[in-house]
């Protein structure tokens, strides 16, 4: 461990915290001058605490800095870490910033499996460490954005003594329906993203990575240890989605005990998330023991305003209250603060009780065989094919004649049989406006995201009764129910939580696709931008051995009529008074 005092802090570099099984993690202590007790943020992952974002992550940082100038006030920027606090920003505010190397990357050696049961354990152990260091007053919350979220709702059930808070920016919780499996259908992320953000900066590349720009050590170990030796110390994460189908012993490991959490919750979700990150915080607040937590829900990109003012200012307002006993009015904050979402990109901050909303008024719109959205249920018999190579069929209502607020979960059922055994559905929720043109967001990993997204896989559409509700399936996928050819069958298809005020003159759709959606087939072709961008960033479906094209690359078709009343079930929000 080497210290210096550096950009008025004092930062131990490379701390030891030994695991109960002799494997010692690295992390970067970064603390006041002034010796004192302090109150701890914590944060743990793989993305190597060493690598600035400008360097690893320029498209983004180029991002935030157009989007949220403030970041560059009051710091010299140099202690940027991906989806983590600035310490220049927190430590004058008396925290102590610990950032732990999780086992097996950047500086911390071991086997490298991410958000594995063992990760869960190296966290608590983690947090009781830095709760009884000489610089702590024994409370520490963990922090972060993603990563550093997501293995909050898996250590936090541990139930560390010291955990005081957990601050959760847009963390997916469920590792097989949000990371892995789209309503069953194998996503593509996780085949991009571990070698793009993972096992690059694996323990053991060491001289073949980036350097710190600050200590000017390789980020990822000492050791320079050759592909194969880098192979052996690594799980194949990426594989394990491919093989494991349906929720067995490996994934329900990795599905968090929400039960046992106890500590105070603040769970931030975004609505553009699609793909990953906007169910797990809804899911997750839901469903944690915990007696104290709240919700928001914001828009804009993954990381924009977690570094902006508003986002900085609500986690100084709760971790200051949890962590350092402030009464700041935070226990009168409000359950559930949503900024709800109208085009163009104006959001109108409320508050509310609970979540769903308890005043919603959940309306079914029926699909009709001539593509409308409205009210009444189909009369006629009727079916409508499409190829699953095309862009599917859309369902529109007439224009709004008055502003329509969706705000909640939503849901579908559909009616549907396939020329093979098998059939995915892309489900997509729009919103046109009166020329026609696509209202579309900027969202957490796309620019131009659309309201809502759902998938399932018909053979998935298995559904558990106890966990499902009317405006949010529940599959079991724990077994297989394969189509028989040409016959239809019924699908409830969950579309994740979003927000939209639908104006006057607007129309609200529904796609029925049998691929990814895109915005319009181009790519926004952001500066650095690590993948394409087409309307759902990296959160496609195409791997040939998920979805072999003699199963999945036919024909569906859609059925209207008689006993078949296929609609969407929408979250209206009722105009208060």
């Amino acid at each position: 461990m080497k210290s210096e005092i550096r950009e008025g802090m004092k930062i131990d570099w490379d701390a030891p915290i030994e695991m109960d099984d002799g494997v010692v993690l690295r992390c970067d202590v970064f603390r006041p001058i002034a010796d004192g007790k302090y109150p701890v943020i914590l944060s743990y992952g793989p993305y190597a605490k060493g690598l600035s974002m400008q360097e690893g992550y320029k498209s983004q940082w180029t991002r935030i800095v157009k989007a949220a100038p403030d970041v560059l006030e009051g710091s010299s920027n140099v202690h940027q870490n991906w989806e983590l606090f600035d310490p220049e920003k927190w430590v004058p505010l008396d925290y102590v910033l610990v950032r732990v190397d999780s086992r097996g990357a950047g500086r911390s050696p071991g086997h490298l499996e991410v958000w594995s049961p063992r990760e869960a354990k190296d966290i608590a152990l983690s947090v009781d460490w830095a709760g009884v260091q000489p610089w702590s007053n024994g409370k520490v919350a963990l922090h972060g954005i993603s990563y550093y979220s997501t293995n909050q709702w898996h250590a936090a059930p541990h139930r560390p003594k010291h955990l005081a808070a957990l601050c959760i920016w847009e963390g997916y919780s469920d590792y097989y329906r949000e990371l892995c499996r789209h309503g069953g259908i194998l996503s593509d992320f996780f085949s991009s993203w571990y070698p793009r953000q993972v096992t690059a900066v694996q323990h053991g590349v060491g001289e073949r990575g980036a350097k710190s720009v600050v200590t000017g050590e390789p980020v990822a170990g000492p050791l320079t240890l050759s592909d194969d030796e880098l192979k052996k110390n690594r799980a194949d994460c990426d594989g394990d989605a491919l093989r494991h189908r349906l929720i067995d012993d490996y994934y329900k490991a990795r599905l968090p005990k929400f039960e046992d959490m106890e500590a105070p919750i603040f769970s931030a979700a975004n609505w553009g998330g699609m793909g990953l990150h906007p169910r797990g915080n809804f899911e997750g607040f839901l469903r944690a023991g915990s007696k104290n937590k709240w919700l928001e829900v914001h828009g804009d990109t993954h990381f924009t305003l977690f570094y902006a003012k508003y986002g900085q200012d609500l986690q100084k307002k709760f971790l200051d209250h949890f962590l350092k006993g402030i009464d700041n009015g935070w226990d009168k904050q409000p359950k559930v603060l949503l900024n709800i979402r109208h085009p163009g990109e104006k959001f109108v901050l409320r508050a509310e009780n609970e979540w769903p909303i308890a005043r919603t008024q959940w309306t079914k719109l029926y699909l009709h065989s001539d593509r409308e959205l409205d009210l009444a249920p189909p009369e006629d018999a009727a079916t409508v094919t499409y190829e699953t190579s095309s862009d599917g069929v859309t369902f529109s209502t007439e224009p709004m004649a008055e502003d329509m607020e969706i705000t909640g979960p939503v849901a579908a059922k559909l009616f549907v049989s396939s020329d093979t055994t098998d059939a995915d559905l892309f489900l997509v929720l729009r919103v046109f406006d009166p020329q026609g043109k696509e209202v579309v967001f900027i969202g957490s990993n796309d620019p131009r995201t659309p309201v809502g997204l759902g998938w399932l896989r018909a053979s998935h559409r298995k559904l558990d009764p106890n966990e499902s509700k009317p405006y949010r399936p529940w599959h079991t996928h724990d077994e297989l129910w394969p189509l028989t050819p040409g016959e239809p069958a019924e699908l409830d298809v969950e579309i994740w939580p979003t927000s939209i005020v639908v104006p006057k003159g607007y129309r609200l759709a529904l796609s029925v696709r049998g691929k990814d959606y895109e915005y319009d087939g181009t790519d926004a072709a952001l500066p650095y931008a690590p993948y394409t961008m087409k309307g759902v960033g990296p959160f496609t479906h195409t791997n040939p051995l998920d979805r072999p094209p003699e199963i999945f690359g036919g024909k569906n078709t859609l059925h209207f009529g008689d006993k078949f009343a296929p609609y969407v079930l929408l979250p209206i929000i009722p105009k208060q008074a």
